[in-house]
């Protein structure tokens, strides 16, 4: 099997424009800090788990003015970088996997900080006896989907995104259209205070925990 590439889907962290839900908590401002701390841990962990040459980026909005500039463009460096294109998440998340071409490729998002290189090299090691790979979510979503072929990404396309049985829908969409599909690890996604506390205790050296701790702090 030639290499596998790993693609995050995610947002450019403005303030109103990321994680929502949790700002409604603790402030736009703030969360679109933690936004940012928890997409430079996933650009650490991709980068730990097959280097920056197979590392891709598909980004929704514009990191110009974005919180952590800076910082997220010394992440990306050696990254190939692409818009998002389409009009809702299951239709962009298509055109992300479609843009990479032939290959096998490891899909995440910007929501689960606690994930590591060895996360995600397991779910790679997946593909070796499996068409696809998928990680649950504790809300009932996805964390991870892997592709042998990532032209079977066409699946999500009538998926309904961001609902407690999206993870669900999403195993029997592949499964219909033929392909084995293995289990990854469950983990859990940043959109409450509660998950803040306890993905920051899962993995506690990380950006997003240091974030984090600062804002329980105040």
């Amino acid at each position: 099997m030639t290499p596998t590439r790993l693609l995050v889907v995610a947002k450019a962290p403005h303030p109103g424009q990321v994680k929502t839900r949790l700002g409604a908590e603790v402030g736009h401002e703030v969360a679109a800090d933690l936004a940012a701390a928890a997409l430079l841990d996933t650009l650490a962990a991709c980068r730990g788990a097959v280097g920056g040459g197979r590392c891709h980026l598909a980004l929704a909005g514009d990191l110009a003015g974005a919180v952590r500039e800076t910082e997220l463009r010394d992440g990306l460096a050696g990254w190939t970088v692409r818009p998002q294109r389409g009009t809702g998440l299951a239709e962009r998340l298509v055109h992300a996997h479609r843009d990479l071409g032939p290959g096998p490729v490891v899909q995440i998002g910007m929501d689960t900080p606690q994930v590591d290189a060895h996360h995600l090299t397991d779910v790679a090691a997946g593909l070796d006896a499996a068409d696809a790979v998928l990680g649950p979510a504790v809300d009932g979503g996805w964390w991870v989907l892997a592709l042998r072929d990532p032209g079977h990404a066409r699946v999500l396309h009538d998926v309904p995104m961001s609902r407690p049985t999206t993870g669900r829908d999403t195993r029997v969409a592949l499964e219909t259209a033929g392909l084995d599909v293995a289990d990854a690890t469950e983990l859990r996604d940043v959109d409450t205070v509660a998950d803040a506390d306890l993905v920051a205790a899962d993995a506690p050296h990380g950006a997003f925990a240091r974030a984090w701790h600062g804002v329980r702090a105040r």
